[in-house]
């Protein structure tokens, strides 16, 4: 994929010009949008001409190395050009991020599948992973929803990856997980198959992007049950929103006061909105969500098998790792990189 640098240089001096004009401020949901789209791209640039830089560098090196004879600096020349050379293949990969929302942050949306406790933990164990996915990336994350499971492990959580390109990455991730392991749940020590589906949608700062009408909405509050200290359980802070048209529900309950629930609510609400349009009208290419499929065997995207030996494999492009723990503790890179090279 080429890197189009003088071309994301113009398209900065024709945002620059837009931020100078009168009434720039005027809209400031769109002066907002402006000025990240402005930071992404002066990033971007940035990245590449230190890249430039650091490679240019390095090949000096190699041509005094080669016209003296010295190779003292040989062990530092070989360790930048492999640094070099990671840092245009993550330059790279951000290049096959086109898509309208991949830049944004990204909420999502965890469900553990029919099972019961088994499922739960499972579903728990993936919020482990992709929350220390994130932690890996340095992005933020927040917990906007949550229903712990009976027993153990949780039958939902939603939460965000705030930072660059989060949702353009993330999303490779949404569908069904399957894990397959002798359950610390079952006293017979049988091996058990577990489901949990992963949501994955763009976060929506823009309200103009679509317009939702307030009749639309059937607005209910309850008490929080969530984190949050002691707070959270005295009011009936939590918010819980459903769009009527399209029957989509959304809630929050982990923000300090009932309106600010109500905001991420709503946020969240425009971004399910939003993706479903976007699905519905890309549909055969499945850019935005994907076919979310029924929780069950044999739909699932990737499996991860802990007995009778250790794999992780995604079922759409092939790629495996053996090593479970790791997987399991963040490192789903790989996985990522194989999807987005085939879509």
């Amino acid at each position: 994929m080429h890197f189009d640098v003088a071309g994301l240089k113009e398209r900065l001096k024709e945002l620059n010009a837009e931020r100078e004009s009168d009434g720039f401020w005027t809209d400031l949901n769109k002066a907002q949008a402006v000025n990240k789209r402005i930071k992404d791209i002066e990033n971007k640039v940035q990245r590449y001409e230190r890249i430039k830089s650091r490679a240019a560098d390095a090949e000096l090196l190699v041509e005094m190395s080669e016209e003296t004879g010295d190779i003292s600096e040989l062990e530092f020349i070989k360790a930048e050009t492999t640094a070099v050379k990671a840092s245009l293949e993550e330059l790279r990969l951000e290049t096959l991020l086109r898509g309208k929302y991949d830049s944004a942050n990204a909420i999502l949306t965890i469900h553990a599948g029919a099972g019961g406790t088994e499922a739960q933990d499972w579903a728990n164990m993936l919020f482990r992973m992709y929350t220390r996915y994130i932690e890996r990336k340095g992005y933020k994350t927040k917990i906007l929803d949550s229903l712990d499971g009976e027993e153990a492990g949780l039958k939902s959580v939603t939460f965000t990856a705030e930072g660059d390109n989060a949702y353009g990455y993330l999303k490779a991730e949404m569908g069904v997980h399957r894990l397959v392991r002798i359950s610390p749940f079952d006293s017979n020590k049988r091996r058990h198959t577990s489901f949990a589906s992963l949501e994955v949608m763009p976060e929506i700062e823009d309200e103009a992007e679509i317009v939702i009408d307030p009749e639309d909405l059937k607005v209910d509050t309850f008490r929080s049950g969530g984190a949050g200290g002691q707070h959270v359980n005295k009011t009936d802070s939590a918010v819980r929103i459903t769009h009527l048209p399209t029957g989509i529900i959304v809630a929050c309950q982990n923000e300090r006061s009932q309106i600010q629930n109500r905001e991420q609510a709503m946020k969240m609400l425009r971004s399910k909105l939003i993706e479903r349009r976007e699905r519905e009208r890309l549909e055969h290419e499945q850019s935005i969500k994907g076919d979310l499929k029924k929780i069950e065997w044999g739909s699932q995207i990737r499996s991860y098998v802990f007995c009778p030996y250790t794999l992780a494999k995604d079922h759409r492009t092939g790629f495996e790792n053996v090593n479970i723990n790791s997987v399991m503790d963040g490192d789903i890179e790989d996985f990522i990189v194989e999807y987005l090279k085939r879509v």
